[in-house]
């Protein structure tokens, strides 16, 4: 099958986006691949595409087990039959799995990194024909990065043990050039063919606040900017979580939780109303998504720092994956450094792994105190350099306020902590520096000391924030104890003493700026119904509530956009559509046609033709049912059309059905191996009924298959 064929019929996009196409040709042609993409840039499809074509079975090793089911879903709404194996599986259903693969009844199969080694997958391997493995999150393998699975490390030994040593594709979104080359190394990629596309996500607009009240700014911000719109804010405790959660709860939004703590089936139906949009906020630890497909995520909130920029960067991009204008927001408080640098302290990691922990959370804290433009600071943490100083696109870009000289109440401040002997923490510090009666100010006798109400006419917020610039400058340093406490570095002296002037821009609180949309994935809908976009969205949420499946594995915001803004009115116009493939209309395309054309008839609108660069010819006018019963009448068994189509039986079996439905006749006796087996199966289905293949399955002898099942029920008119 060509490729373009596959692209369109399958994902219903005419074209590859940056650094696809070369994978895909890459593993087409036999050879190892490794594609470094940012989240959003289609890396499932780099292994998903040449799957289809490949002869045989593609793995795709993921630590996402909550994802599985997902990815295996979409997959089969688009006419690729896939499935999973990992640890969510009992017995009977992993048995059954297994014999099902043994049956070659899926081209793609899922598998936890766990399970690679078990004595039941490595028997089953072997009568495989595998003809890629896909590592999907490959950063995974390297402990220097922020995300080390010790499962991962099997993976090679895994792949050794394959005696046909087949396609080896390693995928991430996140990762330096020092773990890019761990990757390649450590998996034994054979001169891979690379695509490591830029880490820039213009569509997204990053800004760090620094405010006294993290709770107060939060409810503000969603209250002024986010009506109904689907976002994460991430914690560093599950006790945040908790508290951030009833909270907002409190204040009228729709809030769930996910943290490890939690029953496994509490946060699993959490995650389930958040990817449904059900609820509009889910509150978590890093422990949630990883790997989450939600297209629609408008904003993600740091509501504490995270460890390390990778970590920062990968849970920022989960918004805006359908290229639409998103916000991330990191909420920054020198106590958050105390809490990471702990944690790193009570590790037990090697002091080489506890120093590059270090250094990677010393440039997250210098991001959030970076007067420079936040991209630039991203892109330089992943080797990129760019030649454009302003991104007029993050929030220090955006602030136009002049630098101003606080050389004078930087000394204060030092001083402060001096004449305090270095034994209080922030909140101390600002109370004496503000002439405060509190209790344990003058149980210390602090009122005493000679820089007591020296800045009574600065704000807490105002001192606060001098205090953190100072920190971040490296004039002052925490120390990461339970209790921390401020301590003056060497170079402060040169402040204190007048030779060194120290600066501060001040950033504006309530910028709120248009983020660009990615101009690689959105089309210019400047022609957009509102009204029949709602509409296409009511038809997708009532389709997915009926299918208990996420709305956005019907169609993307995205795909239904274009649907209301060129108006198509037959099965040719809407192919060209974005997002929807031949298998994709099949199962929704007429009820939405009708939707669509019931609004332009009311509302006298006329179609706009979609102009696309790739011809459609080849999608449009040959119906890939009269193909396969073309190659039916010309007497091939059920294995010789798959093979001949590039399909499953089951999908042959599928397509005749249709047929049938049309008027045309089927045989389908000539596909009864064993003329006993229907009357096994029609007593079956007599005490279990036919609605579901599994419990048919479950009390015929093994010998029988499924697809004898599907035939058998297909002969009878049971379907």
């Amino acid at each position: 099958m060509d490729i373009y064929n596959a692209l369109k019929t399958y994902f219903g996009y005419d074209e590859f986006k940056d650094g696809q196409k070369k994978l895909v040709l890459g593993a087409l042609d036999g050879k190892d691949v490794l594609g470094i993409m940012p989240t959003g840039g289609g890396k499932s499809l780099c292994y998903q595409l040449p799957a289809i074509i490949l002869d045989g079975i593609t793995l795709v090793i993921s630590p996402l087990i909550s994802l599985m089911k997902d990815q295996v879903d979409s997959l089969n709404e688009i006419g690729i039959s896939g499935t999973f194996i990992n640890s969510t599986l009992d017995d009977n259903d992993l048995n059954y799995r297994l014999q099902e693969i043994r049956e070659g009844k899926y081209k793609i199969i899922y598998v936890a990194p766990e399970r690679l080694n078990t004595y039941s997958f490595s028997s089953l391997i072997r009568d495989l024909k595998i003809s890629m493995i896909a590592i999907d999150e490959a950063h995974c393998i390297s402990q220097w990065g922020h995300d080390f699975r010790p499962s991962y490390t099997e993976i090679p030994r895994f792949i050794k043990s394959i005696s046909n040593r087949p396609i080896v594709a390693a995928y991430t979104a996140t990762a330096t050039k020092l773990i890019v080359e761990e990757i390649k190394e450590l998996l034994g990629l054979r001169t891979p063919v690379e695509s490591i596309i830029g880490f820039d996500r213009p569509n997204l607009f990053y800004q760090v606040m620094k405010v006294s009240n993290k709770m107060s700014y939060v409810i503000d911000y969603l209250k002024s900017n986010f009506n109904d719109e689907s976002g994460i804010i991430y914690c560093a405790t599950r006790n945040t979580v908790e508290s951030v959660t009833e909270k907002l709860n409190q204040q009228g939004f729709k809030a769930v939780a996910y943290h490890g703590g939690m029953d496994s089936s509490i946060r699993q139906q959490n995650q389930d109303d958040f990817i449904f949009n059900r609820i509009q906020i889910i509150v978590a630890t890093n422990a949630f998504g990883m790997g989450i497909d939600k297209p629609d995520v408008r904003f993600v909130i740091h509501y504490n720092m995270p460890q390390n920029m990778e970590a920062y960067y990968q849970e920022a991009g989960r918004a805006g994956r359908d290229g639409e204008p998103s916000y991330c927001t990191l909420l920054y408080s020198p106590s958050d450094i105390v809490k990471q640098k702990l944690l790193i302290q009570n590790s037990t990691f090697s002091e080489q792994r506890e120093n590059i922990l270090y250094e990677n959370l010393q440039y997250l804290v210098d991001y959030c105190n970076t007067n420079d433009c936040l991209r630039n600071k991203i892109l330089e943490y992943f080797g990129e350099h760019s030649n454009v100083s302003n991104c007029s696109n993050c929030g220090n870009c955006l602030d136009n306020s002049e630098m101003v000289d606080i050389t004078l109440e930087s000394q204060k401040i030092l001083s402060c902590i001096y004449r305090v002997q270095e034994r209080f923490g922030v909140s101390i510090i600002i109370q004496v520096l503000r002439g405060s009666k509190n209790k344990r100010v003058l149980e210390f006798e602090l009122d005493n000391v000679s820089t007591y109400g020296l800045m009574k006419e600065y704000s807490e917020n105002t001192v606060r924030e001098i205090i953190m610039t100072l920190i971040s400058m490296g004039y002052i340093f925490v120390t990461a104890d339970k209790f921390p406490v401020l301590k003056l570095s060497p170079k402060s002296a040169e402040v204190l003493k007048g030779n060194e002037k120290v600066y501060h821009k001040k950033h504006l609180l309530d910028i709120k700026p248009s983020p660009k949309k990615d101009s690689k994935t959105d089309a210019n809908l400047e022609g957009l119904d509102e009204e029949l976009f709602l509409k296409l969205k009511e038809m997708r949420y009532s389709i997915s509530q009926d299918k208990k499946m996420a709305p956005f594995m019907i169609f993307h915001d995205s795909t239904l956009k274009e649907m209301a803004t060129y108006f198509p009115q037959n099965k040719a116009a809407i192919l060209t559509i974005k997002g929807v493939g031949l298998k994709k209309f099949e199962t929704y395309g007429e009820a939405f046609l009708e939707v669509i054309k019931e609004h332009c008839t009311k509302n006298n609108v006329n179609p706009i033709e979609k102009i696309v660069e790739y011809a459609l010819e080849n999608h449009s006018t040959i119906d890939r049912y009269q193909q396969t019963y073309e190659l039916y009448q010309k007497n091939m068994t059920l294995k010789e059309i798959a093979e001949n189509r590039n399909f499953t039986v089951n999908t042959i079996i599928e397509h005749l059905s249709k047929c049938e439905k049309t008027g045309q006749t089927v045989d389908w006796s000539r596909f009864i191996d064993n003329p006993a087996k229907e009357e096994i199966i029609l007593n079956a289905i007599k005490n279990v009924g036919f609605d579901k293949l599994k419990p048919i399955k479950e009390i015929v002898p093994d010998e029988i298959t499924y697809e004898d099942i599907k035939i058998i029920i297909a002969k009878n008119g049971l379907n």
